[in-house]
């Protein structure tokens, strides 16, 4: 996928260029929170794009406002997303954020089309839709309110606590569709944060936004991700973990060991031979077949988290269908871009 498919029909963006003149603004902001931060505003052709038919991931649609991510996640899988537009995975994917600036006018759109047929609609699983830049571009409100107004089931996973400015959008649609909202939080070890998910809010803080969103009526469960092998798999870390998710009010718990795709591979070894060299011949040898952990693996520390999830009270998430109204199914709309999702 190349950048010209990114931008509206009418534009003349070149065949191969980055960033077309036309098609694309290009800015910097002299604040701290953004200092070194590229943002490129465009204008996008879609914005519902259909998940890959082999994902194992219980949705089909997503909606995705932003490319690049400041929270700068050390294991992120969405990096090898910037290859495609012939940007660095690496402090590139950090650091070079594509914003696309028509997205809520464009969700109302393709929402209000006959071809439409109310499908659960899922945020945050390539890049999170509340890191730094949805403070000062402010697209998710606009969103939010464009799925509410056609009482269209949806969900968003997110790490950034920024969701609680949008609490009350969220209570309106929660009463005309089906709406999940779910924290990431792999860990709770602070030095651990520091190091591999440098520009998101703490752990703590991000439980603190659990606890806020289910006193609010919004029930939110928890993506237990990434569980971190040999860094943050130890049977006290899993407990610790555990035992704050059940005290913020979780209403439940997924565990998710990280997976290391091509681009987020290069770029966790790295870093891994960086801060902790002695694990890299350790990893070498657990990722050594491809992206994921051996199954053992993944089952043993499926089952430890369900286990303390039973002792602390809570259990793995369920999705049930959302509520609609006046909606008559139709054919299947053309599909929009086709995205990486998070398995």
């Amino acid at each position: 996928m190349r950048w010209d498919n990114l931008v509206e029909k009418n534009s003349t963006a070149g065949n191969s260029a980055l960033f077309a003149a036309d098609a694309v603004t290009t800015r910097t902001f002299d604040t701290p929170e953004f200092r070194g931060i590229t943002f490129h505003e465009i204008r996008a052709r879609s914005i519902l794009n259909r998940v890959p038919g082999a994902s194992r991931m219980p949705f089909e649609w997503t909606v995705n406002p932003y490319r690049g991510c400041t929270h700068a996640c050390v294991y992120c899988f969405a990096r090898k997303t910037h290859s495609y537009l012939d940007l660095d995975t690496g402090t590139g994917f950090d650091s070079q954020i594509v914003v696309k600036v028509n997205a809520a006018e464009l969700l109302q759109r393709e929402l209000a089309s006959r071809h439409w047929r109310g499908e659960h609609v899922a945020m945050g699983t390539n890049v999170d839709c509340y890191q730094r830049a949805e403070g000062r571009y402010r697209l998710m409100p606009g969103i939010i309110g464009a799925l509410r107004d056609r009482a269209n089931p949806f969900s968003i996973l997110t790490k950034g606590t920024l969701i609680l400015r949008d609490l009350e959008l969220l209570r309106q649609a929660a009463e005309v569709a089906e709406v999940g909202v779910s924290v990431s939080v792999g860990f709770t070890d602070r030095e651990l944060w520091r190091t591999v998910e440098p520009g998101t809010p703490s752990p703590g803080r991000r439980l603190d936004a659990v606890h806020t969103l289910t006193q609010a009526g919004i029930g939110c469960s928890v993506l237990m991700a990434p569980v971190v092998p040999f860094l943050g798999d130890s049977p006290e870390q899993l407990r610790a973990t555990v035992s704050a998710i059940a005290a913020a009010g979780a209403v439940s718990v997924t565990p998710l060991v990280l997976h290391l795709r091509p681009g987020a591979r290069e770029w966790y070894l790295r870093w891994l031979g960086l801060h902790h060299p002695h694990l890299v011949e350790r990893y070498e040898r657990m990722y050594g077949d491809g992206a994921y952990a051996p199954t053992w693996y993944q089952r043993r520390i499926t089952r430890q988290v369900h286990e303390l999830a039973d002792e602390f009270g809570i259990g793995p998430a369920h999705r049930g269908e959302g509520r609609r109204i006046g909606r008559t199914p139709a054919a299947t709309p053309e599909p929009g871009p086709t995205q990486l999702t998070l398995l």
